[in-house]
């Protein structure tokens, strides 16, 4: 295969970012279009100048125009923005829209947190996503769809990092599925590149850790529940099954996620020892090489997994208070949103879908 051309909408923020500075090191793609709005016309190097591979490129208007005739079209755009351009793009290209537009597969549960247009849902870009079991037990996988599609849905990043953490558990019937709770600890990347009050200015943020769209507001909420559902082999529209308590709190770094989610344990998780509720989570996870079950006692530091498509979990069973507790680690920017949409990219592609990705962290 030769390298296939890339235009990325969106190119001069976080995310747009971070998948140019996977594609500039992988071997099968070639950045020839980056695009945006109000940077339209000017040279990209000084909006990027730690991928200098690209310093030549001028930023393009992300109009149909210039995004068509690319094999490849990445669109790191706000909600709402990607799903109209997108019905404008040649069919024949593989689009991946980092942001909401195509994730959710029931109107009404866009309607409740975003609202405006609907628009239709794309394959869903996680490839370790549990999607029920097979005949003979084994887990299904959203990897299996995603081969040869042309539209890819790429997941928020605080859906991946607790998707991630409770799948196993709900998989394997180990969780109350109504007393879930995921409390995120956040680095500032994931709110965006805007300044605005009082998320993103240095003197307030310094020093400082502030929760935002608490109390069931965060529009990642309705898709965590979809993939609860779809781990529980059941469809989104029994996502009310579900019940999610989630606070992402924002802390002073740059990037990172740190995940804590919990649950009560069933009958059956009480009546398993805490090995074997270990298990659970070895077995969900063998094979799948991005994601990292730590030795026991071990707990994962967004440190250890920054520039990485890797996650870090690790599982603890509270028997006080009759609780099991998750924990996992990402970089937002990589595994939460760019890295796993060149991963099923590679896997859209027939491609290995490591190719152009790494699970070595930077650390200190």
């Amino acid at each position: 295969m030769g390298k296939l051309t890339v235009a990325v909408a969106g190119a001069t923020g976080y995310a747009g970012g971070e998948a140019l500075r996977i594609l500039a090191q992988h071997p099968n793609f070639e950045v020839t279009c980056v695009a945006g709005h109000s940077s339209a016309g000017q040279s990209f190097a000084p909006f990027a100048p730690h991928i200098p591979q690209l310093a030549g490129l001028t930023v393009q208007d992300s109009t149909p125009e210039n995004l068509n005739g690319h094999d490849v079209i990445i669109l790191a755009l706000p909600h709402g923005a990607s799903g109209a351009l997108a019905a404008q793009l040649d069919p024949d290209s593989i689009v991946i829209d980092l942001g909401a537009d195509h994730r959710l597969e029931e109107k009404s549960a866009w309607d409740a947190f975003y609202g405006g247009d609907f628009y239709e849902h794309w394959t869903y870009g996680m490839p370790e996503l549990i999607i029920g079991k097979n005949p003979d037990g084994s887990y299904k996988r959203q990897r299996e769809c995603i081969p040869g599609v042309k539209r890819i849905a790429g997941p928020g990043c605080n859906v991946t990092a607790t998707t991630l953490a409770m799948q196993p558990g709900i998989a394997e019937g180990l969780v109350d599925p109504k007393g879930i709770v995921a409390d995120l600890v956040v680095g500032y990347s994931g709110a965006g590149k805007s300044l605005k009050k009082p998320y993103l200015l240095a003197s307030e943020a310094l020093q400082s850790a502030l929760p935002y769209s608490v109390a069931g507001k965060h529009r990642h909420i309705p898709e965590i529940l979809q993939n609860f559902a779809h781990a529980a082999g059941l469809s989104a529209a029994d996502a009310d099954r579900f019940t999610l308590g989630f606070t992402p709190i924002l802390a002073p770094m740059s990037r990172g996620i740190l995940a804590t989610v919990s649950a009560p344990l069933t009958d059956k998780a009480k009546d398993l020892s805490d090995a074997q509720i270990r298990d659970v989570w070895l077995h969900a996870y063998e094979g799948q090489q991005f994601i990292c079950v730590l030795p026991e006692g071990m707990l994962p530091a967004t440190a250890n997994v920054l520039g990485s498509n890797a996650a870090h979990i690790q599982v603890a069973v509270d028997r006080n208070s009759q609780r099991l507790y998750v924990f996992s680690a990402i970089d937002n920017l990589n595994r939460g949103t760019a890295g796993q949409a060149i991963e099923s990219l590679n896997i859209a592609l027939g491609l290995d879908e490591s190719t152009g990705l790494t699970k070595i962290g930077v650390a200190p």
